[in-house]
C-alpha cells in the first residue's frame, strides 16, 4: 500500500488502509455466476432496501434518509450516522473515523428535520418503524464503535427499529461465511470470515423472515450493465463511478414473481476496479436471493483524482454540497437504477 496522500486522500487512506494480508487457511468457496452483458429492466418489485459497508454504509444511510418513502430499511456495516462528515474532510477523518471530534448527533438530526421541511429529503416520519440492522466489529479501529453507536442513536431518535450487532471480534470489513480473511483482519478485499452469517440476521431484520440460502449452484443471472445509462451526467467516471454495475436476478424474479430489491454497496478499495467481483460473489447475498425472491443491485464506485481509493461520496469529494440529499450526483444515479428495476 502506498504512503498516505494529503487532504482528501488522507481520509480514504485512514478509513481503509490495508493493515495486514493474513487470511484463513481455507476460505469457503461460494457458487458463482459469470457476469453476462445486459441491461436493467423492470421487475415486479414489492419493496426496496439498502445495505452497505464502510463508505457504502454511509451511502446506504444517505439513500435511506433521502428516499425513505421508497426505501423501507437499511443494513449498515462499519459506518456512522447520516451527514456525519458535514461536507468537511477533517470532520470525516477525525470525527467519523477516530471520533476525535464529536459527531454531534443532535445537530445531524436537526439538519435532517430541516432538510425534510425543505423537501430535500423525504419526511422523517417515514423512518419510524423502519427496520435497520447495524453491525460493528470490536476489532474495527478504522471506524470506532462510538461512531457506530451514534448511527444507532440517530436512527432511534426518528423511531426506526434498530438491531445492533456489536459483539463480533471483526475488523473493518463485510463479514460473510465466504470471507477470504480472518475475522479480525482489516485488509483487501475486506471480506472477513468470523464463523457467523450476518446476512441471515440482516435479511431477517429487513424482510421479516428468511429462507435458508442456496448452497448449490446459483439459479439466477448476474447481469453486467452500463452505469452510463443511469449517471446523471451520462458518464459514470465523471461521478467517480465505474462504467459497469452488476445485478443478480433470481430465475423466479425474471419469470415474473413479485420480488424485493436490495441495493448492496461495497466499501472503499472493494469495487470492481480494485477486487473484481469479490464483493459481488462473496457477500453471501446472491445465495439468499435465490431462495427469497430477492434481486440484488451492486452499483460500483471507482477511483478518481479526488477519490483514489474508490469510495462512495459521503463527505463531498465531488465538489458539491448536495451529496447526501435528493439531487446528489451518486445518490440520484443509484436511484435511477432503482427506478428502472422498480418499474
Amino acid at each position: 500500500m502506498t504512503a498516505p496522500l494529503k487532504a482528501t486522500a488522507a481520509l480514504v487512506t485512514a478509513l481503509l488502509l490495508v493493515l495486514t494480508t493474513a487470511a484463513p487457511a481455507q476460505a469457503a468457496t461460494p457458487a458463482t455466476k459469470a457476469p453476462v452483458a445486459g441491461t436493467l429492466r423492470p421487475y415486479d418489485v414489492s419493496g426496496v432496501y439498502v445495505a452497505g459497508v464502510s463508505s457504502g454504509g454511509y451511502m446506504a444511510t444517505q439513500l435511506h434518509v433521502a428516499y425513505s418513502s421508497r426505501i423501507r430499511g437499511a443494513a449498515v456495516f462499519a459506518a456512522g450516522p447520516y451527514y456525519c462528515a458535514q461536507n468537511n474532510v477533517a470532520q470525516a477523518l477525525d470525527g467519523c473515523g477516530d471520533n476525535v471530534y464529536p459527531t454531534n448527533v443532535p445537530a445531524l438530526q436537526a439538519y435532517t428535520r430541516t432538510w425534510a421541511s425543505y423537501g430535500w429529503v423525504d419526511p422523517v416520519g417515514n423512518l419510524s418503524g423502519d427496520p435497520v440492522y447495524v453491525f460493528h466489529g470490536n476489532g474495527d479501529t478504522v471506524v470506532r464503535k462510538s461512531v457506530t453507536d451514534d448511527l444507532v442513536r440517530y436512527y432511534q431518535h426518528f423511531g426506526a427499529s434498530v438491531q445492533y450487532d456489536s459483539g463480533s471480534p471483526a475488523g473493518h470489513a463485510w463479514v460473510t461465511p465466504y470471507g477470504t480473511l480472518g475475522c479480525a483482519v482489516t485488509a483487501s478485499p475486506f471480506l472477513a470470515d468470523c464463523g457467523t452469517d450476518p446476512q441471515n440476521a440482516l435479511l431477517r431484520k429487513l424482510l421479516g423472515s428468511v429462507r435458508a440460502p442456496n448452497t448449490g449452484p446459483l439459479g439466477g443471472s448476474l447481469i453486467r450493465f452500463s452505469q452510463h445509462t443511469y449517471a446523471v451526467n451520462g458518464w459514470a467516471p465523471g461521478l467517480s463511478m465505474g462504467a459497469d454495475g452488476f445485478a443478480y436476478v433470481p430465475a423466479s424474479c425474471a419469470a415474473g414473481r413479485s420480488c424485493r430489491l436490495l441495493v448492496a454497496l461495497h466499501g472503499c478499495l472493494q469495487g470492481h476496479g480494485a477486487v473484481g467481483t469479490a464483493f459481488v460473489d462473496r457477500a453471501n447475498l446472491n445465495q439468499y436471493a435465490d431462495t427469497n425472491d430477492l434481486i440484488v443491485l451492486y452499483p460500483q464506485a471507482s477511483t478518481a483524482a479526488t477519490n483514489p481509493n474508490g469510495c462512495w461520496d459521503w463527505w463531498g469529494y465531488l465538489g458539491a454540497t448536495n451529496y447526501p440529499i435528493k439531487g446528489g450526483a451518486q445518490l440520484e444515479t443509484i436511484m435511477n437504477m432503482v427506478r428502472r428495476l422498480d418499474g
